[in-house]
């Protein structure tokens, strides 16, 4: 692990959270999920954009315009909207994207603050993670207090989406164009995880991080 902790030093402007805030990024494949899970295995909340997201998109509202905008191909056989179909229309077109961006978002934020004000008295929780694939790109990290960076090889990376979504390399590189460089993801990060070895060496690097992390804010890790 390659601690960077001075890199940005309680960039948040909202310090009326109590808790430290803690952001996930990397690149497609790196294991950001990974790393997220044992953030929530130590006793932190763990807020996934992905299932927020998903969540949204059952919600009639948000249904309703998706199959306004889009057509009702992107209805899966289980009545609900299909996130492959709805994908392989929206990372083909950015203006598609920015459609389903603009009704996806804030919905995404008003459940993000529901989950963090659920837990702010809760002294159980030790911290906040952001587990968000566009965190840079939607200006998430500015409300962090450090972040993470899932650094992984490029054959690893794609060896997991090949195994988890069934992606060939040029699916994989389509969809990181959506995406900020990593050499940018990563100038940003406090704190480096990388992911290429054994589990077990990555579960130590997240628990070095959180120690460092809760340490800034005069809090013990007793995991």
């Amino acid at each position: 692990m390659v601690d960077m902790a001075s890199a940005a030093d309680y960039r948040r402007s909202n310090t009326n959270y109590p808790k430290p805030i803690i952001g996930i990024v990397g690149g497609i494949g790196a294991g950001k999920s990974s790393v997220a899970n044992e953030l929530r295995n130590a006793g932190c909340l763990v807020i996934d954009s992905d299932r927020l997201a998903h969540q949204a998109l059952d919600e009639p509202v948000i249904r309703s315009q998706l199959i306004n905008w889009f057509g009702p191909e992107i209805i899966g056989s289980s009545g609900k909207i299909d996130r492959r179909k709805l994908g392989a229309i929206v990372f083909r077109n950015p203006d598609n994207l920015t459609q389903l961006d603009s009704v996806l978002h804030p919905r995404v934020e008003q459940l993000r603050q529901e989950m963090m004000e659920s837990v702010r008295n809760k002294t159980n929780v030790l911290a906040v993670v952001l587990d968000s694939p566009l965190l840079m790109e939607s200006g998430l990290h500015r409300q962090c207090d450090a972040i993470i960076f899932v650094d992984s090889t490029a054959e690893h990376r794609l060896k997991r989406v090949m195994e988890s979504r069934g992606w060939d390399a040029a699916e994989l590189a389509r969809r990181e164009n959506f995406q900020a460089a990593l050499d940018k993801k990563k100038k940003i990060a406090d704190h480096i995880i990388v992911n290429d070895g054994e589990p077990a060496l990555m579960v130590n690097q997240v628990r070095e991080v959180l120690t460092t992390v809760l340490a800034r804010f005069g809090r013990i890790y007793k995991g």
